[in-house]
């Protein structure tokens, strides 16, 4: 069985809320975090599978077409690879928010079936996010769940880079 981190999209691995962009709809909108390409990269050297989980729901509202997310995902496999950095697969839920759907996280639903598909061994496994609904999601799939963020009072980790160096050093350690 294979070991993975599952990552939160905006605000883990792109910028959202800044001075430069509120929300990516487009591929032009989508930046990097400082890090985060280095952070992957270290990942992947050290066997762990990565996955992007993430809410989109700006499709069911109709603020994006799906066509273009995949767009602005190309873009983000792109930057990462100016890093050596990959990204094993994508899921996303594209309901609206509140619209009751299985995959739209809290709900564990993306975690779970990357997990089938890959087969991942949960209890090996991490899910890094910048809010609750992405560390409930990781709870309830099984995984160990850090929550990071300057956004977040009580964060464990400023940033991706600080939670990976933190899985990469207690996985020498277990």
């Amino acid at each position: 069985m294979n070991k993975a981190v599952f990552l939160d999209r905006d605000g883990v691995i792109n910028e959202v809320l800044s001075k430069r962009v509120k929300f990516v709809n487009k591929p032009e909108q989508f930046f990097l975090l400082e890090g985060v390409g280095e952070a992957v990269k270290k990942l992947n050297e050290e066997g762990y599978k990565v996955f992007v989980v993430t809410n989109q729901g700006g499709i069911g509202l109709g603020y994006m077409k799906e066509q273009e997310l995949h767009r602005v995902h190309e873009k983000m496999i792109s930057d990462l690879g100016e890093f050596g950095a990959s990204i094993n697969d994508i899921a996303y839920c594209h309901h609206k928010p509140k619209a009751g759907c299985a995959c739209r996280k809290p709900e564990p639903k993306m975690i779970l079936d990357l997990a089938k598909k890959y087969d991942i061994d949960l209890s090996k496994s991490y899910m890094i996010g910048d809010r609750d609904p992405d560390i409930e999601a990781g709870q309830a799939a099984g995984v160990h769940s850090i929550l990071i963020g300057k956004r977040e009072p009580r964060a464990q980790f400023s940033n991706l880079a600080e939670a990976v160096n933190w899985i990469l050093q207690k996985g020498r350690i277990v």
